[in-house]
């Protein structure tokens, strides 16, 4: 059989492969906090004993669209987004610092600031417990403030910060 059967069966899988980071493009565009990824083709030739005769196709993830997308207001105070470069810390499921750009952030039954998907969110000192309160507000620069149960509404603490990383 001819080897250049296998040169454009590379090209073919390439091509689906290009097709999928599409697709997982368009089918995330309105998840909360999603960036692109871009997709790149190059040739690769093929050595081996004698002269390089023939060229495999590749794809190639060259980086992601950093660009903010809109924000969207949903009226939950928990939902916060990031202005610009930057991304939230959390811990993954393993245990390990991860980045996201989701902010659709709620509170466990423990208090504890987790993201959409139950991640918990890291502030300067690790993850964020809140103590009870009647008010919980996120500021512009990552300020955690509440109002605690039974003190007036002018009355507020900072319990903590959010820990923000620029890539």
């Amino acid at each position: 059989m001819d080897n250049f059967i296998f040169t454009a069966m590379s090209g073919a899988k390439e091509n689906m492969l290009n097709q999928q980071l599409h697709m997982n493009n368009l089918a995330n565009a309105s998840t909360t906090g999603f960036q692109a990824d871009f997709a790149a083709a190059r040739s690769q030739p093929v050595f081996g004993p004698g002269l390089p005769t023939r060229v495999y196709s590749m794809t190639q993830n060259p980086g992601t669209d950093f660009k903010p997308g809109s924000i969207i207001s949903t009226g939950n105070p928990m939902d916060v987004a990031i202005k610009g470069d930057g991304f939230f810390s959390v811990l993954d499921k393993s245990g390990t610092e991860a980045y996201t750009r989701s902010g659709d952030f709620k509170l466990t039954d423990t208090g504890m600031l987790t993201t959409g998907t139950g991640l918990p969110v890291l502030g300067d000192g690790g993850p964020i417990v809140i103590p009870p309160a009647q008010k919980v507000d996120i500021m512009a620069d990552g300020s955690i403030s509440i109002v605690p149960i039974g003190a007036e509404n002018n009355t507020t603490a900072v319990i903590g910060s959010l820990k923000m990383v620029k890539p």
